[in-house]
């Protein structure tokens, strides 16, 4: 039986990580829906390569199993680790950030350019991409050469992400930009100003996809028991 509460899950154990995305829902939440975003304290703390991916999925899955008041979920990590994972465990809603991204980008922008944190990131974004199939509107992914950690120092990040967007925009011809990492939600405003694009940042497309779903699932169930 589900609930009413949008469940996002940090898999990363870093509770300033989990505290940025909390705040970056927090337009979200005049929606009727209950929005909580835990962190998963058997995580890394920052998801910098596959193998640190991968090894969150078995304590996520439990993570979600335990919320009993879950209508829906959300996996804030760019990459999407254990997506279809979770999608199997749960009949539920199941939003992974990397995804609901590059869908609301594709809407904003012929095509998309990510900034990403590490180089090391890149290759499991292409992967991602390309079981996607839309590589052919992806105009680049740059990393900024920086840790998890180093997204919440703005002496450290800000300006590496506004000349990053500059890049992917003059040099790559991106008309539409992702964070690719939910560690960057507070720079959204800040990135658009300075080069004037349409930024998404991945938790709050991906929340406010997964309110929909829930919204709609809510409605035809509330239908059926009138029926």
């Amino acid at each position: 039986m589900s609930g009413d509460t949008l469940i996002v899950i940090n898999p990363n154990a870093s509770q300033a990580v989990t505290d940025g995305i909390k705040l970056a829902l927090d337009p979200l939440r005049g929606f009727g829906t209950p929005i909580r975003c835990l962190t998963l304290s058997e995580g890394p703390p920052g998801i910098e390569n596959q193998r640190q991916a991968d090894l969150t999925i078995a304590p996520m899955l439990r993570l979600a199993a335990a919320q009993k008041d879950a209508a829906g979920y959300v996996i804030a990590c760019f990459g999407d680790p254990g997506l279809h994972a979770l999608r199997d465990q749960t009949a539920l809603p199941v939003v992974g950030i990397q995804e609901a991204a590059v869908m609301t980008a594709l809407t904003l922008g012929q095509r998309f350019g990510v900034i990403a944190i590490l180089p090391a990131s890149i290759p499991r974004h292409l992967r991602a991409f390309g079981a996607m199939g839309v590589l052919d509107r992806l105009a680049g992914d740059r990393a900024l050469g920086l840790s998890v950690a180093d997204l919440a120092d703005p002496d450290k990040s800000l300006d590496a992400m506004i000349a990053t967007g500059k890049r992917l925009r003059d040099e790559d011809g991106a008309n539409v930009l992702i964070m690719g990492c939910a560690g960057m939600a507070q720079y959204r405003q800040t990135l658009e100003a300075e080069t004037g694009l349409p930024v998404v940042e991945p938790c709050q497309a991906a929340a406010a996809l997964a309110l929909g779903q829930i919204a709609l699932t809510l409605s035809h169930k509330g239908t059926n028991d009138a029926g």
